[in-house]
């Protein structure tokens, strides 16, 4: 059933989470613990762990935690299935964020589901289109060698914190028509939110991220730029201007989803290329197929997890779902599905097409998508060019950070 963006309420189907509320319906053959994405396990190595699960693990299980227990999807099959069937697997009250429930507000478009879901999409959608990302090339490229610039005759620097996280998130508050001197601030409040079990932190950071948004919503109405949030802030949806609550939920959404993933992935691939130089020289080699690198380095380093809430019973594989139910589609675990990608752990510039789920599919497929893919072919691109032979600085310690979005802390580099 279509819910009120408008006059949004909190959803009626708890979360379920910890020992206490595993269902009666669930077997406990099924059953698992894995501390995802949490755990000290996983973290020791994410990607290689995921893999793993299509040895280790059933194609679908169990799994119980402290924030929400969930069944598990691992299979490219089984994750297509569930993302393009928004009618048994829905996506309202998908997000973890902790709403004031007397403020409540839905995160849109990502959680409401067809019919009105595009009516949303449409707002913004020309402006993340393949068209309209191309005409941010020229702005990429040049903050891209603007940021060579700084480090190149250093011989060294901190990959993420000088270049993987301030291409990507500068373009990004460019486009949303925020400051840039308050870039590091958002990123923190972004890792508060994704890269925490600590319900307190999460808490103080949605108050302060609330607070500033309805601040910058509200200048917006008074005074329109060109950015996206401007463009929200003065959209209409069935002939009516959005309602306080589609405005806030949106900006929020976008302004949340555009602050942590990239750069994961950018500090993910820097990482492969600083450890593999046979496979770096390949990518300089190969500069005409630089597209299907792209393709294959966001399968092989996938950062995101998509949740949904079964909205009837249902029976994939023979396990037997409820409505109610949580289901987690990893997505990193299903790019590397053997019965789809032989051999997943390699980097094979040369497969067969196939769909990747690093930016979902069906009607939630990330708004983004475009975006991302330019930004990194920008971003090798540029920095091959410039930079072809480094690595990672002797005696450093890699280390990923715990939660939703899978990328390594920091990536000190030489040349």
């Amino acid at each position: 059933m279509a819910i009120d963006a408008a006059n949004p309420v909190p959803p009626v189907r708890p979360r379920p989470a910890g020992e206490a509320q595993i269902g009666a319906h669930v077997p406990p053959e099924l059953v698992r613990r894995t501390g995802m994405p949490f755990g000290e396990d996983f973290n020791a190595g994410p990607h290689a762990y995921m893999a793993a699960l299509h040895q280790t693990q059933p194609p679908i299980f169990y799994d119980v935690s402290p924030m929400c227990n969930a069944w598990q999807l691992i299979k490219h099959e089984d994750a297509l299935f569930a993302l393009r069937h928004p009618e048994i697997f829905g996506n309202e009250g998908g997000s973890p964020f902790p709403r004031d429930h007397d403020d409540y507000f839905y995160l849109l478009p990502v959680e409401i589901d067809p019919p009105h879901h595009r009516k949303y999409r449409n707002i913004v959608d020309p402006l993340f289109s393949p068209q309209g990302v191309l005409k941010l090339e020229g702005k990429i490229r040049k903050l891209a060698n603007d940021l060579i610039d700084e480090v190149i005759d250093k011989g060294e620097c901190e990959f993420t914190t000088d270049f993987g996280r301030p291409l990507p998130v500068s373009v990004f508050l460019d486009l949303m028509g925020l400051p840039q001197d308050k870039r590091d601030t958002f990123v923190q409040w972004a890792i508060n939110l994704l890269h925490t079990q600590d319900r307190a932190l999460m808490v103080e950071t949605m108050n302060l991220v609330t607070g500033y948004l309805k601040q910058v919503i509200a200048e917006k109405q008074a005074n329109p730029d060109d950015g996206v949030i401007s463009r929200i802030a003065h959209a209409e949806v069935d002939g009516r201007p959005m309602a306080p609550k589609e405005i806030f939920g949106f900006v929020f959404f976008l302004f949340i989803g555009g602050l942590d993933t990239v750069f994961a992935v950018l500090n993910n691939i820097w990482l492969w290329m600083a450890e593999n130089p046979d496979r770096r020289q390949e990518i300089i080699g190969r500069p005409d197929d630089i597209d299907k690198v792209v393709e294959e380095l966001l399968r092989r380093w996938g950062v995101t997890f998509s949740g949904r809430s079964v909205l009837q019973d249902f029976e994939m594989r023979g396990v037997q779902m409820k409505a109610g139910d949580r289901i987690t589609c990893l997505l990193p675990a299903c790019n590397f599905d053997p019965d789809v990608f032989p051999d997943p752990l390699k980097v094979d510039f040369d497969r067969p097409r196939k769909t990747i789920l690093a930016f979902t599919v069906g009607v939630h497929s990330c708004m983004g998508a475009h975006l991302a893919r330019l930004e990194i072919k920008i971003a090798l691109q540029e920095w091959l060019k410039r930079i072809p032979d480094f690595r990672v600085k002797p005696g450093a310690v890699i280390e990923y950070k715990p939660g939703a979005v899978i990328g390594p802390e920091s990536v000190p580099l030489v040349w």
